[in-house]
């Protein structure tokens, strides 16, 4: 990150869709001095990070925001209206536009606020400084509480008094664990550590989605652990995952990913970090809202129906796929081998995921036709035959030859009806 207070012309800027809503909002001189890039997207830009979210704020009033949005053909949808948010849409990418505001009263995530026009004042209502950072349509950064300098240094340090912050939203105390873990660098800020653990009670009167969101987003970080392990020493991660947690092991997945550049997955990564066994996988899923996909995945990943080993042949390596799964097979691989303590294993269970990936599933040539024609009348005995078969030709490593496929059918058949 270099010494200069601009992010430049970035093709995210460039880009024909942000131009497009910087022309809708523009006054009629066609000046945009009221409209600038703010939060994330500047923080990751000038960190040299991916910018996927792009927020604005702005000093007109949400109804001229929605005017102007909607004269120049763009769709707007009052998505936080009480916050002074809109949404435009343009060629299918969504922008949030938030009217500049102050906090009059504060009552936990809801707020009661009034619009500003004062750009420091809007500033000033924010989580973290680094998260207060302005740009202009030119990439020029207006900086009015020294949020470049904290950005600079990777850190995270809340704006103002750090407990009132708190006090205002207490999802803000997971959400200063987990930008640290993303984008800071070096011991956590004590004023907001000491801060965050003073107010650990605060949580509990959080919805367990937005609860669940910030631990999921905190697992995908680079290396969670060493901001996890302060939670713990605070008592916040047990607040928020009282389960039995095996850091251990999420610290040798997290390891894993990063020498085989793996991308970080939070689901499997929830898994190494909080489950012993397949009955903890719904208690943990419906503790943490997740979907019925997330929930199946974790008791997949515990289920043990075929044993994974890192020296495992070619031929067993098929076998296990076809009867788990690929993402099954490939989430048990990635946690046997965290739980694997013999570092040179590594090239094996490398060998094994990269194998993995190129695999096709065949089908059984055979069909519940193929065992009425051998002399089977319809009913649940064919089900059972055909399962036979199935397993005779998984052990034979998917043979493809018809004739020993049929002959194989025939003595199944001969042997059950006769």
């Amino acid at each position: 990150m270099s010494d200069v207070k601009s992010v430049g012309l970035q093709t995210w800027i460039r880009a024909e869709e942000t131009q497009a809503v910087f022309d809708a909002l523009a006054d009629a001189d066609g000046s945009s001095d009221h409209l600038r890039f703010v939060g994330g997207c500047i923080r990751n830009a000038l960190l040299g990070a991916e910018v996927n979210d792009i927020d604005l704020a702005t000093t007109l009033v949400p109804d001229e925001v929605v005017r102007r949005l909607e004269a120049a053909g763009l769709k707007a949808v009052p998505t936080g209206i009480d916050h002074g948010t809109i949404t435009a849409i343009c060629g299918g990418k969504p922008f949030e536009i938030t009217t500049l505001r102050k906090d009059v009263e504060t009552h936990g995530r809801h707020a009661t606020v009034a619009y500003s026009t004062d750009w420091a004042e809007d500033a000033a209502r924010r989580d973290f400084t680094m998260n207060a950072l302005y740009a202009d349509r030119a990439g020029e950064i207006f900086d009015p509480l020294g949020g470049f300098d904290d950005l600079k240094a990777k850190r995270v340090r809340f704006i103002g008094d750090a407990a009132t912050r708190i006090a205002e939203d207490y999802l803000r105390i997971l959400r200063f664990f987990r930008i640290h873990a993303w984008y800071g660098e070096g011991d956590l800020d004590a004023e907001g550590l000491k801060a965050c653990a003073d107010a650990v009670d605060g949580l509990a009167s959080l919805s367990i989605e937005r609860v669940r969101d910030e631990i999921l987003k905190l697992l995908c970080a680079p290396d969670p652990l060493p901001v996890m392990r302060q939670m713990a020493a605070t008592g916040i991660l047990a607040a928020v995952l009282p389960e039995p947690l095996n850091m251990e092991r999420l610290q040798k997945l997290a390891y894993i990913d990063r020498i085989s550049l793996f991308e970080p997955d939070a689901i499997l990564r929830l898994g190494a970090l909080a489950l012993g066994g397949p009955d903890e996988a719904d208690a943990l899923g419906k503790r943490l809202r997740l979907s019925n996909a997330e929930t199946a995945r974790l008791r997949a990943m515990k289920t043990e129906t075929h044993r994974i080993f890192s020296y495992m042949s070619v031929r067993e390596m098929r076998q296990c796929l076809y009867r788990t799964g690929l993402e099954a097979f490939q989430d048990r691989l990635r946690i046997y081998w965290a739980e694997d303590p013999k570092e040179n294993n590594g090239v094996g269970w490398r060998a094994l995921m990269a194998m993995a990936s190129t695999w096709e599933r065949p089908e059984l040539p055979l069909t519940g036709e193929s065992v009425m024609a051998a002399g089977v009348a319809a009913g649940p005995e064919i089900g059972r035959i055909l399962g036979e078969v199935e397993d005779w030709w998984v052990a034979s490593d998917f043979i493809t030859d018809e004739f020993s496929l049929i002959e194989r059918l025939k003595a199944i058949v001969q042997a059950t009806v006769f």
